[in-house]
């Protein structure tokens, strides 16, 4: 009778799955997830290895700081907030493959926001987590083959097209595609998403107005950092607060 129940706790616990996402797959993508992002970054470091090793060049150690320094400031908040903000949407086996193949912000997040909407499953669970990796891994094959396609065809197509339509693709389509992903998000957390873009845009308005000018570089990475992180920690306090739920216990 004692092994019966067990057996019936045990179903009833596996009844969604979550058990065999969290100690079967959670631990098989992290495996191979490591390897080939590890295996990306020997591949990517190939050339500067080949010059070294087959040519015997090095440049100048100065050269090199300096070259790590200049890239670091321009890109480096980029390093944190880029895996912290898109993990939401991406999960775990959506960040490894999106940061492996590129295109995160203009193609990843946007299939992956655009099939868990689809799906009706909340970001964040491990269902969303399994819809996103389907449809990132989707976007991969068609991106590559369409890629493939576009080197050959689209090209000419592209540059046929009137001036106008150029420069609003070239300039405005990605700004569009985060809209979309916005207005999708902070259709479920308005208030969060007013918050979100009262920070972005008062942030903007400091840079616009030279008042950032103080911080090294282009401090585009100042907007970004107060943007999400703020965003983000003031979200956290309405939660522990009750001030915002999920949208399915606002429609309740």
């Amino acid at each position: 009778m004692a092994k019966g129940q067990s057996k019936q706790v045990s179903k009833s616990q596996s009844a969604d799955g979550s058990d065999v996402y969290e100690e079967q797959f959670i631990p098989y993508v992290n495996k191979w997830g490591r390897l080939t992002n590890l295996l990306a970054v020997a591949l990517s470091l190939g050339p500067a290895v080949t010059l070294l090793v087959v040519f015997d060049i090095l440049p100048p150690s100065s050269a090199i700081i300096g070259a790590f320094a200049a890239v670091a400031v321009t890109f480096g908040w980029a390093w944190v907030i880029e895996p912290l903000s898109y993990y939401p949407v991406l999960g775990i086996p959506g960040t490894y493959m999106a940061f492996l193949s590129g295109n995160i912000s203009n193609l990843r997040l946007p299939c992956a926001a655009a099939a868990q909407e689809a799906a009706d499953v909340e970001t964040g669970t491990p269902q969303a987590s399994i819809i996103s990796t389907v449809a990132i891994a989707a976007s991969i094959f068609v991106n590559t083959a369409m890629l493939g396609i576009g080197a050959f065809a689209l090209v000419s197509v592209f540059q046929a097209l009137p001036e106008l339509w150029r420069n609003a693709l070239e300039s405005y389509l990605v700004p569009a595609v985060f809209g979309a992903i916005f207005a999708q998000f902070g259709r479920d957390y308005p208030k969060v998403a007013g918050i979100g873009f009262g920070i972005a845009l008062s942030m903007t308005l400091l840079l616009e107005l030279g008042f950032l000018a103080f911080l090294p570089s282009y401090p585009l990475y100042a907007v970004i950092i107060v943007s999400v992180f703020g965003t983000t920690l003031i979200a956290r306090w309405m939660w522990y607060n009750d001030m915002i739920s999920p949208p399915d216990e606002d429609d309740e």
